[in-house]
């Protein structure tokens, strides 16, 4: 007889996890001078050591329990504080005071449209919004919540007790099953949903990564660079300070720019990174600028999730440290309501990467289990696909309001109590060789460097859009690992509006990264069953494009160009037409700015790579920092700066298309 199939049901390590909620584990810290916190800005530099950042939390945690208290908890029971602040010192403290006073925190991005904040104020019913300078509180003050700046917070603490908070004094005694943090994600119905994450769900991927990643004698400073709406922030911030590290945090300009975080990187020795492929790529290809210089030699561990890591970029990585030095490129899988992350796969060199078809999202985490079943809820064989199940203490409480109830599920093939409820992530994966291969999405879900996008959200917002008559979102060139997101727009006859207005309209309810290029077409394409031919619409935008970035017609504007900077100046519009190609939105001239015409960090490097081999230098912090191209030109020099002398540059590759697309429904 033959043996029986193997079916793909994988678990990870069962391990104990502390279950006390995380202040508590940071109180053995509450009398070092030891630094905690780092952060510097144009205008001050600052560093809060793990007593002051004790003291001052207890005393904010105080003003925070005043404040939020007759607001009440939320119809879900959790007293709920939103934050709504820009990454500083101030930040970190905020959050600590808030779980220390009984709370869960909310993060908002002033930077939010006011539909976003909006929704996110009425659905997940805070008891009090906190805000900084950068904040307008006019954003806040139609949701009849309470409100006050952290200025204010601050001065108020300043009269109020220090020493540690008492369960009697707080506005919920704080346990392992409670909820720490509410993080809002793009949801399958267009409409954002609050992801409710409990302390138990994050100190067991702190522990898992403690074990599994442990930090180094030599690791003193760590970086928190990601943004608070995302959950990767939760493990850069609380993971280092509940290991006495100092956490260094970045400012935006500073994560934007790869020359000043390379050097951020290797001035405090970073010695571990999470980011996104699309950073890796821009950061490797700044790296390849000046090949002789080794500045991330101390960068051992790069942990890549949000986005499916290709072998190319893979290959680039070891290409650039080598195969024998002890880098490792990890890849991480994951969503939101499994904080974060849940399956992982280490690479150590170059060989690994024969091994299999694509780069393995791995086996699960400590106390966690993954399960690929059919349409039958039944594990699927070995080598075929599934759907990817979740089980395990890594799993969300779920959503606010007890929205998305047929995500979370009761498991019918738990054995044992800790995998009970099951959430289903949308994605397909694949067993082989004992790892689990990513195998796509069952529904309209992509991931935009690094965030998750609903594409019916997208499309929601489109056709709320007056002078709108129909519209279809679609992505373009996912498998390029550089997707896009298309609207094509049917105007009303009556309507006078035009894509750009389109794209203006939508920043009052899209976040900058959803936004779509906006196509107009005169009418959408359908099938003989009345559905629409997405293939049709995107043929339509190949053809229009002539399938090469090259040929794309560009309107370059020289009205304003002096005639002492007209031949520098057709070799940048020239330029960056070729590197956005057929994402270039409007004239390319002196008050156009880069990323007003749809550049981002990554191109920023092709333009800049592309220029010097047209004999056209520009430091890429000028490049970025620069308002608009005509800034861009007065920085441009016909030699390289001094530093830049007989060292070896890099050559960017066209950026062309790839003929076969991949369109989501």
């Amino acid at each position: 007889m033959g043996s029986l199939p193997r079916v793909s049901v994988v678990n990870g390590a069962r391990t104990p996890v502390p279950a006390a909620p995380l202040p508590q584990h940071l109180s053995h810290l509450a009398t070092s001078d030891n630094t905690a916190l780092v952060y510097s800005d144009e205008t001050c530099s600052v560093r809060v050591s793990y007593a002051e950042l004790e003291a001052r939390t207890n005393a904010l945690a105080r003003a925070i329990t005043s404040r939020a208290a007759p607001k009440g908890a939320n119809r879900d029971g959790d007293y709920v504080i939103a934050v709504c602040m820009q990454p500083t010192h101030n930040t970190i403290t905020t959050l600590l005071a808030t779980w220390k006073a009984g709370a869960a925190y909310v993060p908002m991005e002033p930077s939010f449209p006011q539909a976003r904040i909006s929704h996110i104020l009425k659905d997940a019913e805070p008891a009090l919004v906190i805000y900084d300078e950068t904040a307008n509180p006019a954003m806040f003050s139609e949701s009849g919540i309470p409100t006050v700046s952290f200025e204010e917070l601050s001065h108020k603490a300043s009269g109020l007790s220090a020493e540690a908070v008492q369960d009697v004094e707080v506005l919920a005694p704080a346990r392992s099953e409670s909820i720490a943090i509410v993080l809002y994600t793009s949801g399958s119905t267009g409409i954002p949903k609050g992801v409710r994450l409990s302390y138990s769900a994050v100190c067991n991927r702190l522990w898992w990564q403690f074990q599994t990643f442990p930090y180094t004698d030599s690791e003193v400073h760590c970086v928190w660079k990601t943004a608070l709406t995302f959950v990767d922030s939760v493990c850069e911030i609380w993971g280092p300070l509940l290991h006495g590290r100092t956490l260094v945090i970045l400012s935006r300009e500073t994560t934007r720019d790869p020359q000043k975080l390379v050097n951020v990187l290797a001035d405090n020795q970073i010695q571990r990174l999470v980011l996104v492929p699309t950073l890796l790529r821009s950061i490797l290809m700044y790296l390849s600028l000046k090949p002789s210089e080794r500045p991330l030699q101390h960068l051992k561990l790069w942990v890549c999730s949000g986005e499916t890591l290709s072998k190319d970029l893979a290959a680039q990585f070891f290409k650039n440290f080598g195969d024998h030095n002890g880098y490792k490129l990890a890849n991480f899988y994951g969503s939101t309501e499994v904080m974060g992350d849940v399956t992982y796969y280490v690479l150590e060199n170059a060989r690994q990467l024969d091994i299999h078809s694509t780069i393995p999202i791995g086996t699960p985490l400590n106390n966690c289990a993954v399960y690929l079943l059919d349409e039958e809820m039944n594990p699927a064989h070995e080598s075929e696909p599934g759907e990817v199940w979740v089980a395990g203490r890594n799993l969300a409480e779920g959503y606010v309001g007890g929205q998305g109830a047929d995500k979370f599920i009761d498991n019918p093939h738990a054995a044992h109590p800790d995998f009970a409820r099951l959430y289903r992530t949308g994605d397909f994966g694949v067993l082989q060789k004992g790892v689990i291969l990513y195998a796509g999405r069952t529904d309209s879900q992509i991931k935009i460097r690094g965030h998750r996008v609903d594409l019916h959200e997208v499309d929601r917002a489109v056709a709320g859009v007056d002078g709108v008559e129909k519209c279809v979102v679609l992505c373009y060139g996912l498998d390029r690992g550089n997707p896009e997101i298309l609207a094509f727009v049917a105007i009303k006859p009556e309507a006078r509006i035009a894509a750009q207005h389109i794209e203006a309209a939508l920043k009052n309810s899209l976040t900058h990264y959803m936004i779509p290029q906006v196509i107009e077409v005169e009418s959408i394409p359908l099938l003989v069953n009345g559905k629409v031919d997405r293939q049709a619409l995107l043929k339509m935008y190949e053809n229009t494009n002539n399938n090469d970035d090259s040929e794309i017609p560009l309107e370059l504007d020289y009205s304003s160009v002096s005639p002492s900077d007209m031949q520098a100046a057709k070799v940048l519009f020239e330029t960056v037409g070729e590197v956005l190609g057929r994402a270039v939105r409007g004239a390319i001239g002196v008050r156009a700015g880069f990323y007003e015409l749809g550049g981002n960090s990554l191109n920023s490097i092709y333009t800049i790579t592309r220029l010097r081999d047209k004999g056209y230098y520009i430091d890429i912090s000028d490049f970025l920092g620069a308002s608009n191209l005509g800034e861009v030109l007065s920085h441009l020099a016909t030699s390289p700066q001094q530093d830049d002398d007989d060292k070896e540059l890099f050559s960017a590759e066209p950026l062309a298309d790839e003929h076969k697309q991949e369109v989501i429904e």
